[in-house]
C-alpha cells in the first residue's frame, strides 16, 4: 500500500485528495480505510508527504513544502536543516517558529517572492513553520515559580520562549516547593501566542542541593543514568578477558612496540599506535582500533542500546557511556600489559609522510605502555630514552610531514585551546586549565584523521553502502558576510570560495590581535559536521573521502563502520540513513549536554564570587561589538558575555556602525573588534543562562590601521 500510494502522490496529473478519494483512486475497500490512514500518518510524521487544507495529502515539494529538523538560538531564530541534503538550509525568523521547539522535526513553507528582471539575484531562503511533525522532546526542565493565580515553569533552556503553566504536581514521590527543579511533561501547544500547559512528573529539588544541578542536565537532554539489565547481562557474559579461541583467524602484534596516547583522566583507550622503520627511506605504521565490533553484533541488547546512546556523553563530571563499563573501560579498551583484540590499519609510508601502501585486517596486541599527552610532550622535549621514546620522537618527526601535507592540500587550521574545568570532591570548580592541541595531540590526530580516510576511501572501491563522516562547504552568502566584515576591519581578504584565499586569510588572522575575534567569526560561518550515507567530503580537512573509523567504544558510527568494512553486517541503505541522521541528532544532543553541564558549574562559581563580593578579573577578547554593548570571550573561563555600555559610567560611548566601533565622547576612547581588555563578573541570569562583565581596565591600545586596497 505504502509504495502504490507514493506512485499515486508522484504522478503528474494527480491532484492532492483526501482519504475518502484515496481510497476510491488506489481502488481500496472501505475497510482497509483504517490501514490507509495508519500509513499516511506514518509517511506525514516523517515528512515524506504533507497534509494540506481539507485534510488533503500531497508531496511536499510540490506545495514549496519542506520537511526538516529545526535548530532555534537563544535569539529565538530557527534554522532548518532540511531532511534533503540537498538542500539548503531555511532561514525562519522568530515569528515564523509557531510553536517548534529545538530540534524538532518540522515541516516549512519556503517563502518564494516575484523576481521579475532580476532573475539571476541571490535568493532569500527563508520560510516559515506551519506544522510540528514529531517532538525532539517533550519533558522540559525548568524552575517552578508561582503567580497570584497559577503555578508555572521558566524552562531552563533559554531556546523555550515561553513559560509552562502546570497545576498543581500529584503523585511525584516528594512536595514542589517554589524555586525547586522540576520536570514537566508538555501538553499539546497550539498556538505560539498562548504559553503551553504541561504536567509536573517529577521533583528534581532545590536548584542549589547537592546533585540537583547536574541531574537537570541529565533529564534535560534525556541522557539515561543505567543501562537496561539484558545489555548488563550481555557485556558481562563475555568475561574480563581476552579467550584463547578468539585470536584465531588474527594477525599477531603483540610483540611490537604498540602504545596507546589520551588524556591523563581518560579510561576507555579506543586507539594505539606502533611505527617501525622498514629502509632507509620508508616506514610501516600500524593504527590499531579496538573491535567493538567482535562483542556487540547487530541487533542484540547491546547493540540495540548503543544505537539509541549514538555516542558517549562527556559531561563535566562524568561520563554517560555509549558502552557499559565492563567493554568501554575493561574489555575493549586498550589497556596496556594485556591482550587487546583490534581492527588494523597497517600502512607503508614514504619518509616524507606519503602513503604508499595500505592493509586492513584484525589483530590482537598486547599494549606496553599507556602515555598521557602531558607525558609524550615531556619526551618530545628532551632527548629520548629507550626504543619506545625513540619511536615517540620518530613518530612525531613523521606526523608532523604528514601534518604538513595535509595543509598543503587544502586543510584548514580551525584548532582553538580547549578549556577544561577540573571540579574538587564536592562538585565545585576547583580550577579551569587550557589544553593546547600541542604537537602531542598533533601525533595521534594526524594517523588518526590518516586511518579515517584510507577506510573510506577502501569502503567506497568495495562499493559498499556506509556512513560517512561529512562537512559540507559553508552557504557563499554567510562566506561573503564574512568577507565583508574582515575588510571592514582593513584587513586584505581574496575570494573566500577560493580554499588557498581561505588558508591565506586564517594565516593573516593568526599574526593579528584581532585575529581570534574573526576567526570565531569564520567558524560560525561554517556548516556543521555530520553523518550521512553519501560520501560528501570533508572542508575543513580537505578531504574527498573521509568517515569515522578510530573510536568506537564512544561512537556508534565507528562502530557500523568496522562491521560494513570486514563484512559483518548487510546494512542496507534507508537503514544506514536512518542511522545517520539519528547519530547527528545525538551528536549534537550531547554536545549541547556537554556545554550546559560546564554552564550550570560555571555560573554557580561566578555566583559565589558575586557573592563573596571580591570578584576576579580575567584576560578577555572583544568579539562583537553592537549599540548597546559589546560582547567579549573570556578564555579563563571558557565562556562568552556582554559587557553592557550602561556599566561603562566613566563616559558615554557611541557605536559608529560604518566603522563597526564604538567611541566615548569625553575621552574619544574605542573600542572594537579585537580589543583585549580585563573584566569581572557583574551579573549571572541562571534562567537566560547570560553572565554580564564590567570592565576593569580599558582596553589595550589598538594602532591605527591604514586603509589598504582591499577595503571596501
Amino acid at each position: 500500500m505504502r509504495d502504490n500510494l507514493l506512485k499515486l502522490l508522484g504522478r503528474s496529473d494527480y491532484v492532492p485528495a483526501n482519504v475518502p478519494q484515496l481510497l476510491r483512486l488506489l481502488r481500496l475497500r472501505p475497510n482497509q480505510q483504517q490501514e490507509l490512514q495508519h500509513v499516511l500518518r506514518e509517511l506525514e510524521h516523517g515528512g515524506t508527504i504533507a497534509r494540506i487544507k481539507g485534510n488533503r495529502y500531497i508531496r511536499p515539494r510540490e506545495a514549496d513544502l519542506i520537511p526538516g529538523r529545526i535548530r532555534i538560538n537563544r535569539q529565538g531564530k530557527g534554522i532548518l536543516l532540511p531532511d534533503d541534503a540537498d538542500l539548503k538550509e531555511i532561514t525562519i525568523p522568530e515569528s515564523a517558529t509557531s510553536t517548534a521547539l529545538h530540534e524538532d522535526h518540522v515541516l516549512v513553507r519556503r517563502d518564494v517572492r516575484p523576481r521579475g528582471a532580476r532573475a539571476h539575484a541571490p535568493e532569500d531562503n527563508t520560510g516559515k513553520v506551519i506544522r510540528v511533525l514529531a517532538r525532539r522532546r517533550t519533558q522540559i526542565v525548568g524552575t517552578l515559580q508561582r503567580s497570584r493565580q497559577f503555578l508555572y515553569v521558566i524552562p531552563d533552556d533559554p531556546r523555550v520562549p515561553h513559560d509552562i503553566y502546570v497545576p498543581e504536581p500529584r503523585d511525584v514521590g516528594r512536595p514542589a516547593h517554589v524555586g525547586d527543579k522540576v520536570v514537566v511533561e508538555l501538553r499539546d501547544w497550539q498556538s505560539r501566542h498562548t504559553s503551553p500547559e504541561g504536567e509536573i512528573i517529577e521533583v528534581l529539588g532545590a536548584p542549589d542541593a547537592e546533585g540537583v544541578d547536574m541531574l537537570s542536565v541529565l533529564r534535560q537532554y534525556d541522557l539515561p543514568l543505567h543501562f537496561p539489565k539484558p545489555a548488563l547481562h550481555e557485556a558481562r557474559s563475555f568475561g574480563a578477558a581476552v579467550r584463547p579461541h578468539e585470536l584465531a583467524g588474527r594477525e599477531d602484534c603483540r610483540a611490537h612496540r604498540v602504545i596507546t596516547i589520551d588524556p591523563d583522566d581518560a579510561k576507555d583507550f579506543d586507539d594505539a599506535i606502533c611505527l617501525q622503520r622498514v629502509s632507509r627511506d620508508q616506514w610501516k605504521l600500524w593504527v590499531h582500533i579496538a573491535d567493538v565490533s567482535h562483542y556487540v553484533k547487530p541487533g542484540r541488547p547491546l547493540d540495540l542500546e548503543a544505537r539509541k546512546r549514538g555516542n558517549s556523553t562527556y559531561l563535566v563530571d562524568r561520563v554517560i557511556p555509549m558502552l557499559p563499563e565492563a567493554l568501554s573501560n575493561e574489555l575493549c579498551s586498550l589497556k596496556p600489559d594485556t591482550n587487546r583484540l583490534t581492527k588494523c590499519v597497517e600502512f607503508l609510508l614514504s619518509n616524507d609522510g606519503r602513503v604508499l601502501a595500505r592493509r586492513f585486517y584484525s589483530a590482537v596486541i598486547h599494549s606496553q605502555r599507556r602515555f598521557a599527552y602531558p607525558e609524550v610532550l615531556a619526551i618530545l622535549q628532551r632527548k629520548p630514552s629507550g626504543p619506545i621514546e625513540q619511536m615517540i620522537h620518530h613518530a612525531n618527526d613523521l606526523a608532523q610531514r604528514i601534518r604538513r601535507l595535509r595543509f598543503k592540500a587544502g586543510s584548514l587550521d580551525l584548532d582553538f585551546p580547549e578549556m577544561k574545568i577540573r571540579l574538587d570532591e564536592r562538585g565545585r570548580v576547583a580550577r579551569i586549565e587550557k589544553v593546547e592541541n600541542d604537537i602531542s595531540h598533533q601525533l595521534i590526530e594526524e594517523y588518526m584523521l590518516l586511518a579515517n580516510e584510507a577506510v573510506a576511501t577502501r569502503l567506497l572501491a568495495l562499493n559498499r553502502s556506509a556512513i560517512f563522516r561529512v562537512h559540507e562547504p559553508p552557504d557563499e552568502r554567510r562566506l561573503q558576510e564574512f568577507r565583508e566584515d574582515v575588510l571592514s576591519h582593513n584587513i586584505p581578504c581574496g575570494n573566500l570560495s577560493r580554499r588557498s584565499e581561505v588558508q591565506k586569510l586564517l594565516e593573516k588572522l593568526g599574526t593579528l590581535p584581532i585575529g581570534p575575534a574573526l576567526k570565531i567569526g569564520f567558524l560560525k560561518s561554517l556548516m556543521r559536521a555530520r553523518y550521512a550515507v553519501e560520501p560528501l567530503g570533508h572542508y575543513g580537512l580537505a578531504k574527498g573521502k573521509y568517515t569515522h573509523f578510530t573510536s568506537p567504544i564512544r561512537r556508534y558510527a565507528d562502530l557500523v563502520v568496522h562491521r560494513v568494512l570486514f563484512g559483518q553486517d548487510k546494512a542496507f541503505g534507508q537503514q544506514l540513513r536512518e542511522t545517520a541522521d539519528h547519530i547527528s541528532d545525538t551528536e549534537r544532543n550531547s554536545a549541547d549536554a556537554e556545554r550546559d553541564s560546564k554552564d550550570v558549574k560555571l555560573f554557580a562559581f561566578l555566583n559565589a564570587q558575586l557573592a563573596s563580593g571580591r570578584p576576579q578579573s580575567y584576560p578577555a577578547l572583544v568579539i562583537d561589538v553592537r549599540n548597546f554593548g559589546f560582547f567579549v570571550d573570556v578564555p579563563g573561563l571558557a565562556m562568552s558575555g556582554l559587557v553592557p555600555l550602561s556599566s561603562l559610567v566613566d563616559d558615554f560611548f557611541v557605536f559608529e556602525p560604518a566603522r563597526n566601533h564604538l567611541v566615548g565622547r569625553r575621552t574619544r576612547r574605542i573600542i572594537r573588534l579585537g580589543d583585549r581588555v580585563e573584566v569581572q563578573v557583574a551579573k549571572v541570569d541562571t534562567f537566560k543562562k547570560q553572565v554580564e562583565f564590567r570592565l576593569t581596565t580599558a582596553p589595550a591600545a589598538t594602532p591605527k590601521r591604514r586603509k589598504g586596497p582591499f577595503s571596501r
